[in-house]
């Protein structure tokens, strides 16, 4: 690997990503929190409205995206995306300051969830796709730049639960404000760091500015109507009716399945119509549709993966605050702060798994991408049971110690390592080059199915005086609820690795 250095521009993206990332994850680590101690809401309700707020944040850098390359280039919408997240922290921090209205309180809440998800969908798309700009085709410091790049992710994930949650979980409800302003504070800093910088290090191996216009008004004029073929238009034409038909149809089942909730009815619509749009392509060869048919059945499965993964921010917190025992040398440890302990589990396995891949090639072992995503969620299925074991005959009262959460998380990350960057690598290397951005745009829009589909899993969460149940089987117990993932997740792992030797034939050589 080249010994040069990496050029300026990336390390302003990393820092600009971890202030981000720290806004993210310092507001996540306390809303469920927020929404069932200060907003005294029922853990099904506030289960939903996390779901629904984490779901949508995975779903408009879709249009995010589409808005960046069409109209507004890059640095405007990191710069709007970033404007909108600190105007949504600050309404929750106003939310979180007025809880003797309530009503009040819980309109500027869902204010701040607005403007917090159309912010990220604008930011999300745009700063990373900054980086493999910065280098030449073929440079090979790209690696180990995406590599700079995630850890500032995880750096800035880590670091937010332990700050925010300090100030803002103190046990008094009134003080849920102070984490919300901090992750603003940090917000602001974000849109200070990248305006003030950009021109002087967002520059491009031509010496170019990047981001500045969108690459579509770059002399890319669009087809006159001579040169618009009749067979296309009605191609088009017909395409655009089946995509409508099925919208539609969709809609209406997903309208009675989720009792009327157009959030659930829009992201799960979404996450077929997309993948639809790109199959019925006439442009697409056999080798380029089975390639894109590996990629859409190992994002159905990776749904199962992140909803169950996701409880972290919802579910998990909730036990962490009620049924675990954090207390270290007579210190009791928020439990906002559980949540740093993935991304810290991430920055020590990142650097390990990769050296386990590369031990199992050299001798002819390493897993195929299809196996190395069904081992992730193994591993998932692995850390829900461990957890079960830590509550099953839990006497009531009785709080589970901390080792069992502890393990749960290492176990998982271990999942995790082994199934996301594998999948956006193989997301890479099966898309056709003229599908790259919409193909990565669909993987995340699994995320954020799964990410809905979390909050739903996340509302069966056992609560005194309510009866819960999924398809028959009866939820009273924090064991029965956390073997429903166990079960979930196993039953997906199982189903992949019988799908392997499939997947990989329609494949057509990528490994």
């Amino acid at each position: 690997m080249s010994t040069e250095k990496h050029p300026k521009g990336l390390y302003l993206i990393f820092a600009t990503s971890t202030a981000e990332r720290f806004s993210y994850y310092g507001m996540r680590a306390i809303f469920i929190l927020f929404l069932t101690q200060a907003l005294l809401m029922d853990k099904e309700t506030a289960a939903s409205i996390y779901g629904s707020y984490t779901g949508l944040v995975y779903l408009t850098p879709l249009i995010g995206g589409y808005i960046a390359d069409k109209y507004w280039g890059i640095r405007r919408s990191v710069f709007w995306g970033a404007v909108m997240m600190s105007v949504g922290q600050f309404l929750m921090f106003f939310s979180a300051s007025c809880l003797d209205a309530q009503s009040l309180s819980r309109m500027l809440m869902y204010g701040g969830l607005t403007f917090l998800i159309l912010g990220n969908g604008l930011f999300k798309p745009t700063v990373s796709s900054v980086v493999g700009q910065l280098y030449k085709p073929g440079d090979q410091r790209l690696d180990s730049a995406y590599t700079i790049f995630y850890m500032g992710v995880n750096v800035g994930s880590f670091l937010a639960p332990l700050v925010c949650g300090y100030f803002g979980e103190t046990g008094n409800p009134h003080d849920f404000k102070w984490g919300f302003l901090i992750a603003a504070i940090v917000t602001i800093l974000t849109v200070v760091l990248f305006e003030t910088q950009k021109n002087k290090y967002l520059i491009g191996p031509d010496g170019e500015p990047l981001g500045v216009i969108p690459d579509a008004k770059k002399g890319h004029p669009a087809p006159t109507a001579k040169q618009a073929s009749a067979p296309r238009n009605k191609h088009q034409a017909r395409n655009y009716g089946i995509l409508g038909a099925l919208t539609l149809a969709l809609a209406i089942l997903f309208y009675q399945c989720f009792d009327g909730d157009w959030i659930s009815v829009g992201i799960f619509t979404a996450c077929i119509v997309f993948p639809v749009s790109i199959l019925l392509d006439g442009s697409l060869t056999k080798i380029e549709r089975d390639r894109i048919f590996v990629i859409y059945i190992i994002a159905f499965f990776v749904i199962f993966f992140w909803a169950a993964y996701e409880q972290a921010g919802a579910s998990l917190t909730l036990f962490a605050s009620e049924q675990t025992d954090r207390s270290i040398f007579g210190w009791e440890m928020p439990a906002s702060w559980i949540q740093s302990f993935n991304p810290f589990f991430v920055v020590i396995l990142a650097a390990v798994m990769p050296g386990v891949w590369g031990f199992l090639h050299k001798r002819g072992m390493e897993p195929s991408s299809p196996t190395k995503q069904a081992i992730g969620l193994l591993l998932l299925s692995i850390g829900y049971l461990v957890i079960c074991i830590g509550v099953k005959d839990l006497q009531p009262g009785v709080k589970v110690g901390l080792v069992w959460l502890t393990a749960l998380y290492f176990i998982h990350t271990m999942g995790e390592i082994a199934l996301s960057p594998i999948g956006l690598s193989m997301v890479n290397k099966l898309t056709p080059i003229r599908f790259a951005s919409l193909m990565m745009g669909i993987w995340y829009l699994s995320t954020a199915t799964a990410n809905k589909f979390a909050g739903i899993l996340g509302g069966l969460y056992p609560e005194e005086g309510k009866t819960k149940a999924l398809f028959g089987y009866s939820i009273e117990t924090m064991y029965d609820f956390f073997m429903v993932f166990v079960i979930m997740s196993a039953a997906a792992s199982l189903i992949l690795f019988l799908l392997t030797k499939k997947l990989q034939k329609m494949m057509h050589g990528v490994e």
